[in-house]
């Protein structure tokens, strides 16, 4: 992996990843943007002690363009887009429309919102752009192209750890419409939040009692309970594992594990993120065999925050879909948004057995 840093015409950052050293990636933006203004600002929830972020100048972000107005396409005749490049392999950039911005002010006083805790909403929000096919998808990416990916996950993760203020780094995929995407160029994001996520509070919260009980990671007993069991077991790699957890909130979902704990992306070894590679593709394939037809689903990385909890954390990704068949979709209705009490409509068992037989 090749990496080139350069900037756009209102500043923000871009950094292209090259599959091999040799490109030239020298393009100019020429577009004249002015400077993004935003008003994120976090508001802390006394209910559940969680911090939400407010970023209404989000509203005007681009949705569903033209295929010839994309803006994660390279920049070729007068589709003069975010990246000015005419092609690249791999390209991140700084969000134009950020939920999270570096070096915003405190909020100013507002009279509507009496002793409610607010604060800047400081962090930072990437776009990855996986392919300069429009018409692509991760799942048809070749083998080296997601390695590169990989490697420029890691490296976002350890530049966005090394930020002031920045908590915890967050990789994630959205696709397909179905769960919200508003641009349909292959692309996921990355976010540099200012406090830890509540997931990962809580799962380190229940990792660190199991270590008190047991002396045992958490994740490592989940991890040899599944290969154990194997009746949820889609497919398993000399480095990694991909399985159903018996719990699964969602009908298609799947956890992918590395057999060794590790941190967070940057820890992962060469062959670690070569192996990744393969079983990934695997598995995405397998997603769109399922129904025959593209899966909707959101992947997310868990990674461990930046300054606490890193001994109990176990990387791995999450993979799910809310299709639960051909036509059908598993909406939060009242007992996952009302009280987070999730409902299954498919057995983890015969999702893993249908995805294994795939």
């Amino acid at each position: 992996m090749h990496r080139t840093i350069t900037t756009l015409s209102d500043g923000r950052e871009l950094a292209y990843y090259d599959d091999h050293p040799g490109a030239v990636r020298d393009a100019l933006d020429v577009r004249g943007l002015p400077s993004t203004h935003t008003v994120s600002e976090l508001r802390h929830d006394p209910l559940l002690n969680e911090w939400v972020v407010v970023a209404s100048h989000r509203q005007g972000r681009t949705h569903l363009p033209p295929a010839d107005q994309c803006p994660l396409c390279p920049t070729r005749g007068a589709n003069l887009t975010e990246i000015p490049s005419p092609d690249y392999d791999v390209a991140v950039f700084e969000n134009r429309f950020p939920s999270l911005t570096p070096g915003l002010e405190p909020p100013a006083a507002d009279p509507a919102v009496p002793g409610v805790e607010r604060l800047p909403g400081n962090g930072r929000c990437e776009v990855v752009c996986f392919t300069s096919e429009h018409g692509g998808s991760f799942a048809g990416l070749p083998r080296h192209r997601v390695r590169t990916v990989v490697d420029a996950w890691a490296d976002r993760t350890r530049e966005l750890s090394a930020l002031p203020g920045v908590e915890q780094v967050f990789c994630f995929e959205n696709r397909g419409e179905a769960i919200g995407v508003t641009l349909h160029h292959p692309h996921g994001q990355i976010y540099a939040y200012p406090f830890v996520t509540p997931r990962s509070a809580r799962m380190l919260e229940v990792a660190a009692d199991h270590e008190r009980r047991t002396g045992r990671n958490l994740f490592a007993d989940v991890l040899a309970r599944e290969q154990a069991a194997e009746a949820r077991v889609i497919t398993s790699t000399e480095h990694w594992t991909a399985f159903v957890p018996a719990a699964a909130r969602w009908p298609v979902e799947v956890h992918l594990f590395p057999h060794r704990q590790v941190a967070d992306l940057p820890g992962l070894t060469a062959a670690e993120r070569d192996d990744f590679a393969g079983l990934y593709l695997d598995v995405l394939g397998r997603f769109d065999r399922l129904y025959q037809a593209p899966l909707p689903y959101i992947a997310s990385w868990h990674q461990a925050p930046v300054r606490e909890g890193r001994d109990l954390s176990y990387l791995h990704l999450q993979l799910c879909s809310i299709q639960r068949s051909p036509g059908k979709l598993k909406y939060l209705a009242g007992s996952e948004s009302g009280m987070g009490v999730f409902i299954n409509d498919v057995a983890p068992e015969s999702a893993a057995a249908q995805l294994r037989a795939l």
